[in-house]
């Protein structure tokens, strides 16, 4: 068979989603005239904006006689169920790997995957026009981590080239980074070598045998409804075929007709009348089927084995917006429509799960990450929802003895020497352990600590500012452990409003003192809203929009001009991990404000001595 399909892999910013860019462009896929834009893969707005893919996309390219299906995954850890489920319907990866940072979490991460499934991955060492490239050292690193993940001999013995995604070109030896002439044909020639044909062994993948598919990706689509993406295993599948759809377990979900099928070719969708085994392709027609189910001929009664997907590890829960300024901003406020909307996302996302509490008004969803947790949030502020959050809590288990169990994380740190103390002792206080620490450069230490999920919560901020914005800190899921006991963390107090109102400037230059301000003049500000941290532990009740008294006395300082220092601007992610139990982020779409749960200061005074009482 004259296909291959790929999944490209690789740490979060490596160069995967740049190097699909140029794969595309040398593959014919546009026009000599016709303008792209960088990273085209990354289609979401927010993608584009934050400069990472949250969610895998196909495409295909057509090169000399062979079709090659090429698969762009996130690289970001709280991502990853996105990898896992990708995994599955492709016959080969690309790992790409930084040829100066080397071999990261993630890295480890999808590569454990794809060995797991038997896929014996092309290794591509990425960005070596970079200054401190060390490509043979971290093509060492690289064959290390193989041996480590259990690779076997197959597996160990990989093929691998040199590359510059960004100026499309990979080279075989490094004897040839000089030539002039330097394009991916050696990248493009090892896919069609290396990666095998479809082929699932047995009677699949057989053309005569009936048709199945196992669904890995779900979307609505606003013209044809729910589609589902997937790799077809065996047989071939017309429009307006009658087909099935079957759970893991071969339980029956439904019976369909397929309205439209949908090929990936570029950056363009185009329609076919018939698709066969091998084929990555679009399906519509089905109204319950989901990812993980296997979508198949009503002769067949066995499902397509499906893949595990990783626990969540992380948990928060969604409130109504009840804030004094709710609905000035947002148009989809109540319960019903927030639960509509994070039900659909759990269909389509399978990494999440949504719960929704016994009196109907808050929803738990847990998810991989911080990140993932946040991206939702952006998302549903941008399409008018407003709501309040919570702090991220991490999800505990028990094991068969009854002990409480964790998720503990690798966290990789490249760091200045001159900063490795005071990291290694912070994150000594939140119950982490050092697993390996070696240099990684010119006054530079890496730094490996296995963590426990919830010690690293607001520790981002913390560490931005201990290494002063040069650290690098990544991490990613490891396992779930024994408890590692209490942590102390230390956040200084609060200052909370306990006025309505637009704020003075009067009255912030007065609260500068007493520590630093969230908000600026001229803010609309509520009873119970936080405007700024306290110097010390405690929380403050504070006036903001207290105005200046007007007399008819003349004083000298009665025209003083004042200044006030810009106010610290909070990224969603950093009021995530800023909050603490008592309080919640309130998000709309046009604003992120820090709040207290109870915003009736008498009840939050009151509630306060009954938690004393109780300690």
């Amino acid at each position: 068979m004259k296909i291959r399909n790929i999944a490209i892999i690789a740490h979060v910013d490596h160069g995967k989603t740049t190097l699909v860019d140029n794969m595309l462009k040398q593959a014919g896929t546009f026009r000599d005239n016709e303008h792209v834009d960088d990273r085209v893969m990354d289609s979401g707005d927010i993608e584009r904006e934050r400069g990472i893919t949250i969610s895998a996309k196909p495409t295909s390219v057509q090169w000399g006689e062979y079709k090659i299906n090429i698969v762009d995954t996130p690289g970001h850890a709280d991502f990853g169920g996105e990898v896992e489920r990708i995994l599955s319907m492709v016959d080969g990866v690309v790992l790409l790997v930084d040829s100066a940072e080397g071999p990261l979490p993630q890295t480890k991460f999808v590569l454990s995957k794809a060995l797991k499934l038997g896929l014996r991955p092309i290794v591509c060492i990425n960005k070596i026009d970079r200054n401190d490239a060390r490509p043979d050292e971290v093509l060492t690193e690289t064959f290390d981590l193989f041996d480590k993940l259990g690779a076997t001999d197959s597996q160990l013995d990989f093929p691998y080239l040199y590359s510059c995604g960004r100026d499309g070109w990979a080279i075989r030896d490094l004897k040839d980074i000089n030539n002039e002439n330097k394009d991916l044909t050696p990248l493009f020639q090892l896919i069609v070598d290396h990666v095998p044909a479809p082929d699932c062994n047995g009677d699949r993948c057989q053309l005569d045998a009936p048709f199945t598919m196992l669904a890995t990706t779900l979307e609505a689509d606003p013209y044809v409804g729910r589609i589902l993406t997937g790799k077809i295993e065996s047989g071939t599948v017309k429009v307006g075929q009658s087909v099935k759809a079957i759970n893991m377990k071969g339980e029956f979900i439904e019976n369909a007709k397929i309205t439209k099928i949908i090929e990936h070719q570029g950056v363009n969708k185009v329609s076919r009348e018939s698709a066969s085994a091998g084929d990555i392709v679009v399906i519509a027609g089905f109204s319950k089927a989901t990812v993980a189910d296997t979508l198949c001929d009503l002769s067949v009664n066995d499902p397509i084995p499906a893949m595990p997907i990783d626990p969540p590890t992380l948990t928060m829960t969604f409130f109504v917006n009840t804030s004094p300024l709710a609905g000035q901003s947002g148009k989809k406020m109540t319960s019903r429509m927030i639960g509509e909307r994070l039900f659909k996302e759990a269909e389509t996302n399978i990494a999440l799960k949504v719960t929704q509490s016994e009196n109907n008004e808050s929803f738990e969803v847990s998810g991989r990450g911080e990140l993932q947790l946040g991206i939702l949030i952006e998302t549903m502020r941008r399409e008018g929802f407003e709501l309040s959050v919570s702090r991220p809590r991490v999800v505990m288990q028990t094991n068969e003895n009854g002990e409480k169990l964790e998720p503990i994380e690798e966290v990789v740190i490249d760091v200045d020497d001159e900063f490795s103390g005071v990291v290694i002792e912070k994150m000594t206080k939140r119950k982490a352990t050092i697993t390996e620490m070696k240099a990684s450069g010119i006054g530079k230490t890496r730094i490996v600590f296995s963590a426990p999920s919830r010690g690293l919560i607001g520790y981002l901020s913390e560490f931005r500012t201990d290494t002063r914005g040069t650290g690098i800190m990544n991490r990613v899921f490891d396992k779930y452990d024994t408890y590692r006991g209490p942590i102390t963390q230390y956040r200084p107090g609060v200052l909370v409003s306990m006025e309505q109102g637009a704020t003075t400037t009067y009255a912030l230059h007065n609260l500068e003192p007493r520590g630093v301000l969230f908000v600026g003049p001229q803010t609309e500000v509520y009873s119970g809203m936080i405007v700024g941290e306290h110097s010390k532990e405690n929380d403050i009740e504070v006036n903001p929009v207290k105005g200046k008294q007007l007399t008819n006395v003349r004083s000298v300082t009665a025209d003083e001009k004042l200044f006030l220092a810009p106010p610290r601007k909070i990224s969603l992610e950093e009021a995530l991990s800023y909050i603490q139990d008592d309080e919640l982020v309130e998000v709309t779409p046009a604003t992120i404000r820090l709040r207290k749960k109870e915003l009736d200061s008498g009840r939050r005074k009151k509630a306060y001595r009954f938690a004393d009482t109780d300690d």
